[in-house]
């Protein structure tokens, strides 16, 4: 997976990224059909702002964590991504199981015919 990282008025060190690789690594392993992330740090009137954008399974998802220190900030995006893509991938299995038919509409059509609903 590839992680796209940029910094807006933070200087993006190698000790960020190496922080950054660790926390998406399990994200990375269970979610393997991600590409990559876009993960942007922002410091705006002394707080840390962690967005992240990614695509899987076809849809645009996002999360966001703010912290006035940056690595909490990271890992509360982190913890946020993991529970978008988890609902995400719920959402996917659910679409894979058969939806019960219904049996009779023509019977209860019938039913309603036959009442005297006068």
């Amino acid at each position: 997976m590839k992680i796209n990282l940029s910094g807006h008025h933070v200087d993006v060190t190698d000790t960020v990224k190496q922080h950054v690789d660790e926390k998406f690594a399990k994200i990375a392993s269970h979610f393997p059909t991600l590409i990559s992330l876009d993960i942007i740090i922002a410091k705006e009137h002394g707080e840390y702002d962690v967005e992240i954008r990614t695509n899987y399974e076809g849809t645009r998802i996002a999360a966001k964590g703010t912290d006035l220190v940056m690595y909490p900030a990271i890992s509360s995006a982190a913890k946020k991504l993991d529970a978008a893509l988890k609902h995400r991938k719920g959402q996917l299995k659910a679409d894979l199981h058969d939806k019960p038919d219904v049996t009779a509409p023509e019977i209860a059509y019938e039913k309603v015919q036959e009442m005297d609903l006068r």
